[in-house]
């Protein structure tokens, strides 16, 4: 006997085949949403790592800029306290040199010279005075010139002037202070 099917067989396997296909699709479709899930909770995972990281980082260079500013202060106190310490240095080791200025003027001033200003610039002095005669200007510069605490002298100007009636000679000198040792034999 010969069987005949004649049921649609044909119709029931693509009703199988969309089934299938469905079937895939669908689990395609679930997949693919549970691996692009995976994947966005992977990236937000590192993303809010990162974040926290650099906020970490963002702390800890605040802090480290706070300690920077009080190390510039530090710097800049320290910096300070030096240049006052070299400013005391200078004034102790020059503290002596206006004591041996004013007693050598008093030892070599010559009689009928008056001074009539002294100034000091670190080791440069001026001077401007009243001499009765230009020789006595010379004999000033000379004694400037043997002495052991002073040198150089350079005269500027000198002139004739009248005060109180006298006719006198205004003169303007400079002349150096030296950094000697004083002389053996007296308080330095």
């Amino acid at each position: 006997m010969i069987r005949v099917n004649l049921l649609p067989h044909r119709a029931e396997k693509r009703k199988a085949r969309q089934l299938q296909f469905i079937i895939l699709s669908a689990l395609s479709l679930v997949l693919g949403a549970v691996v692009v899930g995976f994947v966005h909770v992977a990236i937000s995972t590192q993303i809010s790592y990162q974040e926290r990281r650099n906020t970490y980082l963002k702390q800890e260079i605040a802090v480290l800029d706070k300690q920077i500013d009080e190390i510039k202060k530090l710097r800049e106190q320290t910096q300070s306290l030096l240049s006052r310490k070299t400013v005391v240095e200078n004034l102790q080791s020059t503290r002596s040199d206006v004591v041996h200025l004013l007693d050598q003027m008093l030892r070599i001033l010559p009689d009928g010279v008056y001074l009539k200003s002294v100034k000091q610039n670190v080791n440069k002095i001026s001077v401007v005075g009243y001499a009765q005669s230009n020789s006595r200007v010379s004999t000033l510069m000379r004694s400037i010139e043997d002495s052991p605490w002073l040198d150089s002298p350079t005269l500027i100007e000198i002139h004739a002037t009248t005060v109180s009636g006298a006719r006198i000679s205004e003169f303007s000198l400079n002349f150096n202070l030296t950094k000697q040792v004083a002389p053996s034999g007296g308080k330095g």
